[in-house]
């Protein structure tokens, strides 16, 4: 998300004036994670919050209105390719300004859409998954076995076209022969998931968008071992209730990790190129104003 250098990303160091804040532990997840130069954003906020050119409204990297950058230039950022499309259903009473969904489609913007409720795109159901936690929700290791059995029963066209051609018989020396699915060692299982929805509201308003009759017959998934690091997280809830790019962030690694089959090396960790940052900022002005 030019003072970035996307070929070699940095780690990201929580500030190190106060250790109390660096060892709490919903910190721990912004450690260690394969993080562009933030430069970029440390220089735009030396100038200060700047008028967007669309809208001409007031704001500092991005605008939440406009879906643009304020400041910075795409080039300046990171750009993410993701392995399925994220779909964001916003409620229409969400506050833009409070809302992290736009980092998804700044940093993502060919595979994040960002639809306002009650405007719902058409879903084919045995091929999208809701992030949503609560009854009825499953783990992510229940999905992907849902979507493995989904695939077995599907003839794999690549597969029928070579026996038909040469045979059901495979050597036995094939390095190929021997991976699950028919995919070799190095190459990504398949799997049939196409799209992800994610609803960005807060717990309050999100059951009018959930019961919706567009998204009843969807499959969802709770990241239950996930824990939310938001700074505004919301009294009452359980701290697997994430925000809305933390959702994204975490389905798509584990995503990666247990249906496509693969070694997870930090592919994803720039969807939090601008939360991790405003944590950051965060955390820095609690700790100066003498809060926890």
């Amino acid at each position: 998300m030019s003072c970035l250098d996307q070929d070699k990303p940095l780690y990201l160091k929580q500030p190190s004036s106060d250790s109390s804040i660096t060892h709490k532990p919903a910190v721990q997840p912004l450690h260690g994670l394969k993080l562009a130069s933030h430069a970029v954003l440390e220089k735009a906020q030396q100038c200060g919050r700047l008028k967007c050119a669309k809208c001409g409204r007031s704001r500092m990297f991005f605008c939440y209105t406009c879906y643009s950058l304020v400041g910075v230039s795409q080039q300046e950022i990171p750009s993410i390719k993701l392995p399925v499309k994220i779909d964001i259903i916003k409620h229409p009473n969400e506050t833009d300004g409070k809302s992290t969904a736009i980092h998804a489609k700044i940093l993502a913007p060919d595979d994040v859409n960002i639809y306002t409720y009650p405007c719902i795109p058409d879903f084919e159901t045995d091929q999208v998954v809701l992030v949503f936690p609560g009854p009825g929700s499953v783990s992510m290791q229940d999905l992907v076995q849902h979507l493995r059995d989904s695939l077995d029963c599907e003839p794999s066209p690549k597969r029928a076209k070579t026996e038909e051609t040469q045979g059901p018989t495979h050597d036995a020396h094939d390095p190929g022969s021997a991976a699950p699915n028919g995919a070799t060692a190095s190459e990504p299982r398949a799997c049939p998931l196409k799209r992800v929805v994610v609803i960005d509201s807060t717990w309050n308003q999100t059951n009018k968008i959930v019961t919706d009759e567009r998204l009843r017959g969807l499959p969802r998934v709770e990241l239950k071992s996930r824990k939310t690091c938001f700074w505004r997280h919301q009294k009452g809830k359980p701290e697997s209730y994430l925000a809305t790019i933390e959702a994204i962030y975490f389905f798509l690694k584990d995503y990666h990790e247990q249906c496509l089959a693969q070694e997870y090396s930090g592919e994803y960790d720039n969807l939090l190129f601008f939360y991790a940052y405003l944590h950051t900022l965060v955390n820095s002005a609690k700790t100066a104003a003498g809060r926890d």
